[in-house]
């Protein structure tokens, strides 16, 4: 419904300063001549004429402000429009209609409506609009802003009926466009601008308002919930794999120990039975020199030497020079280990390990 204040100005639009002042100066001239009649009868006659020229020009002078049009009629017949200033028209005979050029506002009123999903809401909104053509704002609509606001309040419970309760709380923005687009073209007949349309509040009623509470609180729990589970699954997952890792780190550990022990006694056995050999073949190295050292003390020309000593005296004949003491450098070849021996016991890789050279893992 339109305002007190509102119907007021629509009962008073069509009246002007100047209609306002010759009726004001008729009805000053009427009491007068009621007073003065039954004085002077001559007097009372040219009273009554001055108030009749007086209202007739009165009558005759329109005054239009710079931000507003004034359609004119003469006998009920349009005459045009008068653009901002001073203007004489026909006294008595001519109405003129205001028609403000600036942008107004219409609020439209709340409005009930069902939406796709059926549930009721309420809403409002407010509408902007701009006379472009007075001309077809006094022609083609008795009442401008009467029409545009009952035209935004059916279009607004269309707009909202073809949309689900979700899209109407989350899309006021396409809800402006469409009631918008919706206005444009009948308010364009009426020489009418769509300026802007604003939703202002759109509500739900209380038991919808209720349910949405409720399901919105399922959700919530839900999700947290959710965000638990994934975080135990993946507190889990990473135990697990920590165990893995730890159980993975002490097997490898338990098999390179192992393999080391079995390496180290693999190299004592054969370093015991080299050194058992080596001992054997000085033995027989050192009965070999003491036959050597009797030759020549006895006077027979021949001698018999075993053969593992002159197998020996061939192998060690470098060594057996001088002196058989070694040095750290320079060791006995029979006590080193041949390659076979070596790829057997997988001696270099023990090497290796012992220097830091190879990852044991």
């Amino acid at each position: 419904m339109d305002s007190p204040l509102y119907r007021l100005e629509q009962l008073t639009a069509r009246w002007t300063l100047r209609q306002f002042t010759a009726y004001f100066i008729a009805l000053f001239v009427l009491a007068g001549v009621f007073a003065l009649s039954a004085i002077d009868p001559v007097f009372t006659v040219g009273l009554v004429v001055l108030g009749v020229v007086i209202a007739g020009v009165a009558s005759a002078v329109e005054i239009v402000r710079a931000y507003e049009k004034r359609a004119l009629s003469v006998f009920g017949e349009y005459r045009g429009l008068l653009g901002p200033g001073l203007h004489f028209v026909a006294p008595f005979v001519s109405r003129t209609y205001r028609f403000d050029l600036r942008t107004q506002t219409l609020d439209v009123p709340p409005q009930e409506a069902i939406t796709r999903d059926n549930s009721p809401v309420t809403a409002d909104a407010v509408v902007y609009i701009r006379v472009m053509d007075a001309k077809k704002a006094f022609l083609e609509v008795d009442d401008y802003r009467r029409a545009t606001s009952l035209l935004a309040q059916t279009t607004l419970r269309a707009v909202l009926g073809d949309m689900e309760l979700d899209e109407t709380l989350s899309r006021r923005e396409d809800i402006n466009e469409r009631i918008g687009s919706e206005l444009h073209e009948p308010t364009d007949e009426w020489g009418v601008r769509i300026e802007a349309v604003e939703v202002r509040v759109v509500e739900p009623t209380p038991d919808v308002v209720s349910a949405m509470e409720q399901q919105s609180s399922a959700e919530r729990r839900r999700r947290a919930m959710i965000l638990e589970a994934q975080g135990e699954r993946v507190s889990a997952i990473e135990r697990a794999e920590g165990d893995k890792r730890a159980n993975v780190i002490h097997a490898e550990g338990d098999k390179l120990a192992r393999i080391l022990q079995a390496q180290g006694n693999a190299v004592s056995t054969v370093l015991g039975a080299r050194a058992a050999e080596s001992m054997g073949e000085r033995a027989i190295i050192d009965t070999g020199l003491e036959t050597l050292g009797e030759i020549g003390q006895n006077g027979s020309n021949a001698f018999v030497l075993p053969q593992e000593l002159t197998s020996l005296l061939g192998r060690y004949g470098t060594q057996l020079s001088g002196s058989d003491v070694r040095t750290d450098v320079q060791r006995l070849e029979s006590q080193l280990l041949d390659p076979e021996t070596r790829e057997l016991l997988d001696l270099d890789s023990i090497e290796a390990i012992g220097s830091g050279e190879e990852d044991p893992v």
